[in-house]
C-alpha cells in the first residue's frame, strides 16, 4: 500500500509477516468464488476500539485494534494456514481469533465458508507534535539581584500613616508600615539591564491603593489622599 497512515502501516507490517510465515506473498482482497485454492487471502474486516490510556506527560495516542480476514483460497492452502498458526505462537506473533466461521461473514463476501482466522493488530494513532523553534543565538544565563529598598506613606500634609498593609503585586511579600508610616520590602527581583517599577498595593484605612515605585531611589514617599465623597 502506497499511503503512510496508522492502518496502512499496519496492514503492510501484516502482510510482511504473513509472507515470512508462509514462505509467500498473500494477496490483499476480499475472498472470491474463483480464488486460488493454493493461497491465501487477506482483507481487513473491521475498526474495533481498543482501552484508551491517561497520562500527565501530554496527549496520549488514540488506540485501535484492526481486525483482518485471513481466509484459505481451497484444500491446496491448508498447510499456508497451518504455518500462519504456527508462526503466531512465536515472540513476534499476532493476536488470532479463532471465530470466522460466521455463515452471514461468508454469505456478505457471496462465497462458500472455507477454513479462516481473524488477526487482530493493535494501531496508535499519534498526535501531531510542533517542532521547536530553533535557538538562534547562545543561551544567557543572568542571576536577578534580589532589592531591599525602604519607603513612606504618608497621608495630607505629610502626616505619616501608621498600620497600612504593603504587598509587591503578584508575590507572596507583605510588611505594614511603623508608626513613623515607615515600611521595608525585602527580596524583590531586579533586572539591572531591564529595570521595571516596582507594584505595591496598599491596604487599610478603608482604601486600597496601588502605587508604582523606582526601587533605586533613595526616598520613596506614597502619598495616599482621602477618599471623596
Amino acid at each position: 500500500m502506497s499511503d503512510d497512515g496508522p492502518i496502512s502501516a499496519a496492514t503492510d507490517e501484516l502482510v510482511t509477516w504473513l509472507a515470512g510465515a508462509v514462505g509467500d506473498a498473500v494477496p490483499v482482497g476480499p475472498p472470491r468464488l474463483d480464488a486460488d485454492p493454493g493461497r491465501l487471502a487477506l482483507w481487513p474486516l473491521e475498526i474495533r476500539p481498543a482501552r484508551q490510556t491517561r497520562g500527565s506527560g501530554g496527549p496520549e495516542p488514540y488506540r485501535l485494534t484492526v481486525r483482518y480476514l485471513l481466509a484459505a483460497g481451497g484444500p491446496e492452502s491448508l498447510a499456508a494456514l497451518d504455518r500462519v498458526l504456527v508462526a503466531a505462537t512465536g515472540a513476534a506473533g499476532h493476536t488470532l481469533v479463532l471465530e470466522a466461521g460466521d455463515p452471514a461473514l461468508w454469505a456478505a463476501f457471496g462465497a462458500p465458508p472455507r477454513p479462516a482466522l481473524l488477526i487482530d493488530v493493535p494501531v496508535q494513532v499519534t498526535h501531531p507534535t510542533q517542532p521547536a523553534a530553533p535557538v538562534l543565538r547562545p543561551l544567557r544565563l543572568r542571576q536577578l539581584e534580589m532589592l531591599t529598598f525602604d519607603g513612606r506613606v504618608v497621608g495630607p500634609a505629610e502626616q505619616p500613616l501608621a498600620a497600612m498593609r504593603v504587598e509587591v503585586v503578584g508575590q507572596p511579600y507583605a510588611t505594614h508600615t511603623d508608626p513613623a508610616g515607615r515600611f521595608r520590602v525585602v527580596g524583590v527581583p531586579h533586572d539591572p539591564e531591564r529595570p521595571a517599577p516596582v507594584r505595591l498595593r496598599l491596604t487599610g484605612r478603608g482604601q486600597v491603593l496601588t502605587a508604582e515605585v523606582d526601587p533605586t531611589e533613595a526616598d520613596i514617599v506614597i502619598v495616599c489622599a482621602p477618599p471623596t465623597h
